[in-house]
């Protein structure tokens, strides 16, 4: 059975990201560290985390995230994966939930060859949501951009007064169809030409109640 953000999630896709959440931020710098980084997709010190300055969002950056299939390819690389966990300090007196993210890289397709982006996220503790996938079909050779939200009835929010890790799990894969593997290289990534590419999450804040 879904939990509630994954059916909201699975239902909302492809538009664009809230602007506005019934709860301001907390005033106060947030931080985040990296706890865990593992996969495929995100190499040892390849992927990093900064927060936007109006706290509203967080960034994550990759700079070694390709998957592909055909010349150059070895039989492994149709399919990439990051696990990341994050270590969110948030002000005393509230809590957090994640409200959205949008997902861009680039693809090059050859006629016949698919790709697939796909992605969830979930505090430590919690069974984890749904996948959500986004195909490509070739021929293709653009940037992409995907946008998943969740309704402000449906986010799920951290506990307020525990310390869970946010856990973002993303994979790419490309599949060479009819297209010729011996000839052609087809790939996607969370790229960009600047060798990097910043994955937007969008948080929605709430105060947590007085404690005695």
């Amino acid at each position: 059975m879904l939990t509630a953000m994954a059916a909201a999630l699975l239902a909302i896709s492809s538009v664009s990201a809230p602007n506005t959440w019934p709860e301001n931020p907390p005033p106060d710098k947030i931080i985040i560290d990296v706890a865990t980084v593992n996969g495929t997709g995100c190499p040892p010190e390849s992927a990093a985390v900064s927060v936007s300055p109006d706290n509203l969002a967080f960034t994550v950056t990759y700079s070694k995230y390709t998957a592909q299939v055909g010349v150059g390819a070895t039989p492994t690389d149709f399919r990439k994966n990051c696990q990341i966990g994050l270590k969110v300090h948030v002000p005393q007196g509230f809590t957090y939930g994640i409200a959205g993210a949008d997902y861009r890289g680039f693809a090059h397709l050859e006629k016949g060859a698919t790709g697939l982006e796909r992605a969830s996220y979930y505090f430590q503790g919690n069974s984890p949501t749904a996948f959500i996938e986004h195909p490509l079909k070739g021929f293709l050779e653009d940037n992409w951009q995907f946008t998943d939200e969740v309704p402000i009835d449906a986010v799920v929010y951290k506990p307020c007064g525990e310390q869970r890790n946010l856990n973002i799990n993303t994979e790419l894969r490309v599949n060479a169809g009819t297209s010729d593997p011996k000839k052609t290289t087809s790939f996607l990534t969370m790229d960009s030409a600047d060798g990097s590419i910043k994955t937007l999450y969008h948080f929605a804040w709430k105060t947590c109640p007085a404690t005695k």
